[in-house]
């Protein structure tokens, strides 16, 4: 216990933790009374995929310090496979909540093995030259889910580039059409498992962060040379942050296109790669706490201020520069530190009195 209070990085990772639970308690007891209307409970589980998602970007930007614009990529893969694998499972397996985890698990792999795949020529690069190559795989990745045709009938699975190299029997139906995206899509999505999703993706990313590897990773970030000089294999550790980050995003992404009815691939292009940077940057470069609260504000203005169409965007702007201004102050950096190092004194004086 002593340790606890003295240690600010566990202080800080408790403090992480306990945020998101006691969010999810919350939001719980108001839907379970009612309080909750259906356009409220339908932001809950994306601002759970969007958490992930800042969480896991802010490893290979905040923590490994390389600029990846190409995320939403990553995220394509992960929702369009687990629609895929969701359907083919359907008559196999009866248990949506398993049926889910089983469609999650499978577009975290295979974005993270796409990750890993990519990683490897593009990870000799640094600074500008890796945002413009992971932006262009972003692209790249959109643009074949575009023309993409998957499909099951009586003789199994099918899937091609194009709708001449696949012919469906009668009986046949479509997962995923090109252009129009995957339709009829059974919505398997529920908050309980985003609050899932967002528990593990703090664990994976805190217990690496504060792990021997994470150390590595950091040194890496703030000085290559110096990295290099003691031993660090730097191209392994941020091949190690890049595969892992696209391993959660693939999972975010799965559970993000089992909540809609219909996902089409341009809901996976450069805007959507930047809003999940723009969370990041917000909510502070390696504050993993900072990622899951921009993260949800960030969704939910928007979607709050639609009612005032005319200047919704350029409130939200406004809103930004703010909230910039804000957290990157010293003179707040320094107030915040000073108060939780003030709680944490408190605590600490309270557990010595207990123990006497």
């Amino acid at each position: 216990m002593k340790n606890f209070f003295k240690n600010r990085t566990l202080r800080g990772n408790a403090v992480t933790y306990l945020v998101v639970i006691v969010a999810f308690v919350v939001m719980q007891l108001l839907s379970s009374i009612g309080v909750l209307g259906s356009s409220t409970k339908g932001f809950l589980v994306p601002i759970c995929v969007y958490i992930s998602l800042a969480v896991s970007l802010n490893l290979l930007v905040g923590i490994c310090g390389e600029l990846s614009l190409g995320h939403a990529g990553f995220m394509g893969i992960g929702a369009f496979t687990g629609i895929l694998v969701a359907a083919v499972l359907k008559d196999s397996v009866s248990g949506d909540f398993l049926r889910l985890l089983l469609a999650m698990a499978a577009g975290g792999l295979l974005a993270g093995v796409v990750g890993f795949v990519i990683g490897i020529p593009v990870l000799r690069l640094r600074g500008d030259y890796l945002a413009i190559v992971t932006l262009a795989f972003g692209e790249i990745m959109k643009n074949i889910i575009g023309n993409l045709y998957a499909g099951v009938d009586s003789k199994g699975f099918h899937i091609a580039i194009s709708t001449s190299k696949m012919k469906l029997e009668d009986g046949g139906k479509y997962i995923i059409s090109g252009p129009l995206g995957a339709t009829g899509v059974e919505k398997l999505a529920t908050f309980t498992m985003g609050f899932v999703l967002v528990m593990v993706t703090l664990f994976v990313v805190l217990n690496l962060v504060n792990s021997k590897e994470g150390r590595a990773i950091k040194a890496v970030r703030d000085n290559r040379i110096a990295a290099e000089s003691v031993g660090i294999n730097v191209t392994a550790f941020r091949m190690k942050a890049f595969v892992i980050s696209a391993f959660l995003a693939g999972m975010a992404g799965a559970l993000f296109g089992l909540n809609y009815s219909s996902v089409s691939a341009s809901k996976f292009n450069f805007n959507t790669s930047i809003n999940i940077l723009v969370f990041v940057v917000l909510g502070g470069m390696g504050n993993i706490l900072g990622s899951v609260i921009s993260a949800t504000v960030l969704y939910v203005l928007p979607e709050a201020m639609r009612g005032l169409q005319d200047y919704r965007m350029i409130l939200y702007a406004i809103v930004l520069i703010l909230v910039m201004l804000f957290t990157w102050s010293p003179k707040i950096k320094s107030a915040t530190s000073e108060f939780t190092d003030r709680v944490a004194s408190m605590m600490k004086r309270k557990g010595a009195k207990a123990h006497e």
